[in-house]
């Protein structure tokens, strides 16, 4: 091997951690604007190392480019990185890896001037030294890896690079690096930056463990032959395993987790046949050479059947089974008729499984469907496992058990038009036979295994019930019969039955399966005979709500006999925080509660200390460090200093009763400097339940549907969020009945100007604002995105990102009819504020792209065209080519834009902007967007 990192860059920036910066002088405060946005980072990504001595996390604004931060939490010493992404951490906790982007405006400005794909920056690989804190920058890389569970060695893949006999200036053709031929692959040895170099590779990866590289190189031109090879990292010795043609095909190089087996999927045919016949090869440790262990001609697989090339193999944890996919061979075109010669027809059959809609979308899923098939690899023996009508398959983690779980929903597929919920028929499949047993019919849930393999366990939304099946005894089990609990939602106002609260997860040796209720966790016995215990004791009596908190993430199953960390949340306060549970005490300990929310949370693989974010409206959320009792807390990160240069605000709980004298909570935000003798413009913002958010934090950004809930109250508005309760039939007075007297209460605290008061909604709540202003002059400006205005056509609509039929909302699911148009048609021309736009006498901006794949956008037209020819102040925005919402970035600063424009017009008498005025013509749009002020440039 030669020495590493000839012409390669070294780059460090260390800088003392923020705490360490000397305090500015204070300035005065200044509102928030949407120029703003570019000044706000987010924290997204973060992590120590094994020992916990070093954190690295990244900086990164929404826009631009921003940076990989390494902090050293004894030192407080800092090393940053520029354009970081792709962040591995290697196991010894020795090093960092990352890809280093090229400079956003230089890449803009490139494309400006029409530069080619090949002529733009490429990226680089960036290694992190944590023990000199070094960065060493490499550049023209296109990809990298690491070994999952060792430290010590990496491979990265070059860019297009000139070659030897480019170089020497040779007028024979050299043989192209392309993602058809593959590119330089170097592997570096980390510790001593030796490398070793393959050229034309395709495809690599690493044993879990760092003891082997395997790797599929289509050969040089100087003699290197084509083929699978295996690098041996212990023996540093390079064996080929199956010599290959240039036009052979390989997928999947996939080994078991002790290095010593390697799998994949091969095409060896070089013609150019359109049914292709893949097949499965096999090597290990101590053969010559890779060998084929599986075909279509294999005994065991369905006749005609094929081995497939769209499912990635896998060893069982003890590498004695080999799982694979099959599937029947697929339907081919006719190549010969040309594109006039073919027939484009779309055939609706009413009994179809799937609505052709979503047979569209399903489309390239069911084209490369995989049937999950194992070979016993001591005797070579394949067993078929799913098939056609059992299609969904599910193994133990580690693939060891002697029973699979498998599910058929054929019968009630047709059902998805309106009732989306998920029935099954399950079974267990024996892995010796493939034989199917049927577990039972019709569950409404989601069934699963447990870790190793001994009970199919599942929740019943019709009866609210957790039951468990044990495969070895054939024998269901009702695990909560008799608990004067409920363990589905208690808060369900949906015509549907209530979702399950969750499960913590298996205790050791499937002793147990905890599951949650609203509040508490409790211990079940699969077996049903012992009795079922609420391990956490008091969260229900103090509306605390206690979640188990997994901290190694390799936890298979939680040991009882240890202390748990728990999340708690206060239903009452909002408060949160971490609670210790051990065996035998009568309570969980709590360690920390605050007015805050925490998030991230993770432990050092190897030390006692814990990373988390914490957050509330006031308070970013920045990262922390602790022990494991949560003492010696110290925040490490100050991702945006620059809040304290604006004006924020506050949140507070507001309660009242509902108009049928339903006990309601809101959240009321005010501004900063808040004066209660100041009537204030006040926006109502919603959507279901958001009382409980009320510490969340929300960053100056432009997001895609809502109100900026800090932008508003940094310009002296008032925001207003009310929970809403719904009864089934009656979603739209039910959303009147919880708003407006809890309008009316803020109006009569004496602080909200009640000439005015805006509302606005998407999505759902654009629907409810849209009803509303049917029921009330209440409100003197409204914004409805995405809105459903006439529920007779909307519920015979499509949801076409996703291909269903929009039926099941309105049945089942959150529009709560609770019934079909046929049986009764009231409820939906009752709900629809189509029919009752004449009451409207709030002026109203609508948001509708034409893209939308959840509500057809012909709902907002619909909306606006009433409006318009009832001659109401209608204005309606248009992102061509958006979804549900707008994504673009530009997009999104423009609708906030323009929103805010909206209601500071009728709420604060600010001037109109020109396209309120007159609107933007087709022949301006992209050119001129009409944010101008009237009176303002114009």
């Amino acid at each position: 091997m030669k020495k590493l990192f000839v012409g390669i860059l070294l780059v460090c920036l260390s800088l003392p951690a923020f705490g360490q910066r000397k305090a500015q002088a204070p300035t005065a405060k200044k509102p928030l604007t949407h120029a703003a946005y570019d000044e706000w980072k987010s924290i997204t990504f973060g992590k120590f190392t094994p020992d916990g001595k070093n954190l690295a996390y990244t900086l990164n604004p929404e826009d631009g480019d921003g940076k990989l931060v390494f902090l050293n939490l004894e030192s407080n010493q800092v090393t940053e990185v520029p354009r970081a992404s792709n962040i591995q951490l290697t196991e010894d906790g020795r090093h960092a890896l990352f890809m280093i982007k090229a400079q956003k405006d230089s890449l803009i400005q490139l494309r400006r001037l029409k530069k080619k794909k090949e002529d733009m920056p490429k990226d680089s690989l960036g290694i992190f030294d944590f023990q000199n804190r070094q960065v060493v920058k490499i550049p023209q890389v296109k990809s990298f890896k690491v070994p999952q569970k060792a430290g010590g060695w990496m491979a990265y893949q070059l860019e297009n690079l000139e070659t030897e006999r480019d170089i020497e200036g040779n007028d024979s053709k050299p043989k192209k690096v392309s993602d058809e031929n593959g590119y330089p692959l170097i592997m570096v040895n980390l510790n001593d930056r030796s490398e070793l170099k393959f050229d034309y590779v395709k495809d690599f990866s690493f044993s879990e463990k760092g003891n082997a590289l395997v790797f599929y190189s289509t050969g040089n031109d100087k003699g290197g032959q084509a083929g699978i090879f295996w690098h041996d990292l212990e023996e540093a010795k390079t064996s080929l395993l199956l010599e290959a043609h240039s036009k052979h095909k390989f997928k999947f190089l996939s080994l078991d987790e002790a290095g010593e087996q390697l799998a994949f999927v091969a095409d060896l045919d070089t013609t150019k046949a359109l049914l292709r016949q893949p097949k499965l090869m096999y090597w290990k440790k101590g053969m010559e050479a890779a060998e084929q262990i599986a075909d279509e001609n294999t005994a065991g697989i369905p006749e005609n059947w094929l081995v497939s090339d769209n499912f990635r193999p896998y060893f069982s944890k003890s590498g004695e089974r080999l799982f694979l996919g099959t599937n029947p061979p697929p339907i081919l075109m006719d190549t010969t008729l040309l594109p006039e010669e073919m027939v484009q027809v779309e055939v609706w059959h009413w009994q179809d499984d799937y609505i052709y809609p979503e047979q569209n979308v399903r489309a390239d899923r069911e084209r490369k469907r995989s049937y999950l098939a194992w070979i016993d690899l001591n005797d070579r023996k394949l067993v078929q496992l799913g098939s056609p009508e059992i299609s969904e398959i599910r193994v133990d983690e580690e693939g060891k058990a002697g029973i699979a779980l498998g599910m058929d929903d054929r019968a009630y597929r047709m059902m998805r038009t309106w009732d989306i919920s998920a029935y099954n028929d399950i079974y267990a499949i024996d892995l010796n036979t493939g034989t199917p047993r049927l577990i039972e019919a019709e569950i409404k849930g989601m069934p699963r295994l447990s870790p190793d393999g001994g009970y199919v366990f599942w929740y019943s939304s019709p009866d609210t019930t957790w039951y468990a099946h044990g495969l070895a005894t054939g024998e269901t089990v009702n695990l909560t019969e008799g608990l004067d609990v409920s363990f589905g939602n208690e808060l369900t106002d949906v015509p549907d039955f209530p979702s399950p609260y969750g499960v913590a997860g298996w205790s050791t040796g499937e002793e147990f399966v905890l599951v949650y209720d609203r509040y508490d966790i409790w211990q079940l016995d699969p077996k049903g005979e012992k009795n079922a215990v609420r391990i956490t004791k008091n969260g229900r009596e103090n509306q605390r709500v206690y979640r188990y908190e997994k901290l190694d993430p390799e936890e298979r199953m939680i040991d009882l006999s240890t202390e748990l960390l728990l999340s708690v949340f206060e239903e009452g306060s909002k408060d949160a925080g971490f609670a210790r549970w051990e065996k035998g005490k009568a309570n969980p300990e709590m360690l920390v509660k605050t007015a805050h929310r925490y998030n991230l949370l993770q432990k050092a693989k190897s030390a006692d200390v814990l990373l988390y974010s914490r957050e509330n409206f006031q308070e970013f959320p920045d990262l922390h460090v602790a022990d494991m009792s949560f003492g010696k807390a110290k925040k490490v990160t100050q991702a945006n200093p620059q809040q304290g240069n604006y004006l924020w605000g506050t949140a507070e709980i507001v309660k009242w009763n509902s108009l049928d004298n339903i006990p309601l909570e809101g959240i009321l935000y005010k501004p900063e400097n808040f004066d209660p003798n100041k009537k204030y413009p006040m926006v109502v913002v919603y959507y279901e339940r958001f009382s409980n958010t009320i510490h969340q934090h929300h960053k100056p950004e432009p997001i895609r549907s809502l109100v900026h809930r800090t932008m508003y109250v940094s310009n002296d508005y008032l925001i207003f969020i009310p929970d809403i309760v719904y009864q089934t039939g009656y979603p739209g007075e039910s959303a009147f009945n919880c708003i407006i007297p809890g309008v009316s209460h803020l109006i009569a605290q004496g602080f909200v100007d009640k000439d005015r008061v805006g509302i606005q909604g998407h999505s759902w709540s654009g629907y409810q604002t849209a009803y509303i202003l049917t029921r009330t002059n209440m409100f003197r400006a409204a914004e409805a995105g995405a809105i459903v205005a006439n529920m007779t056509s909307a519920y015979g609509g499509i949801r076409w990102e996703s291909g269903l039929a929009r039926m099941f909302q309105y049945e089942k699911a959150q529009s709560r009819l609770g019934v079909s148009l046929w049986e009764n048609p009231l409820p939906y021309l009752e709900n629809s504020p189509l029919f009752f736009a004449n009451k409207i006498e709030t002026p109203m901006l609508l948001l509708h792209n034409d893209a939308d794949g959840a509500v057809p956008w012909y709902q907002g037209i619909e909306m606006y065209l009433a409006m318009r020819r009832l001659n109401k102040p209608t204005w309606m925005l248009n992102y061509n080519g958006e979804p549900h919402w707008p994504v673009k970035r530009e997009n999104r600063i423009d609708f906030q834009t323009r929103m805010m424009q909206f209601f500071d017009y009728y709420l604060k008498d600010a001037p109109m902007p020109l396209w309120m005025q007159r609107g933007v013509p087709a022949i301006e749009k992209g050119i001129r967007q009409g944010l101008e002020l009237v009176g303002d440039n114009i």
